[in-house]
């Protein structure tokens, strides 16, 4: 029996893709570079809070495991990726 937590983060995972695969094809109708752009841009707003979500749901399903301490060095390196990819 799968547990809830990955049942919760694999269903983020696959609505993700199907965005993404949504989001391609309709790259591919509207066939310019312009809205190719702007559906792409769309994406960029997705992926970030869909690796939020998804990361904060394997913590809650682990938090009975994991001591403060090894929650603080996750939620930093979550908090490094963030800073990362911002403009």
């Amino acid at each position: 029996m799968l547990e809830k937590t990955i049942i919760g983060m694999a269903t983020l995972r696959v609505l993700s893709g199907s965005i993404e695969i949504f989001a391609a094809i309709l790259m591919i109708k509207f066939n310019q570079i312009e809205k190719a752009l702007l559906v792409n841009s769309g994406l960029a707003l997705v992926g970030p809070f869909i690796l939020l979500l998804t990361t904060t749901i394997g913590l809650l399903g682990m938090a009975d495991r994991l001591n403060l301490w090894k929650m603080v060095w996750i939620l930093a390196g979550v908090t490094c990726i963030f800073i990362g990819i911002r403009k």
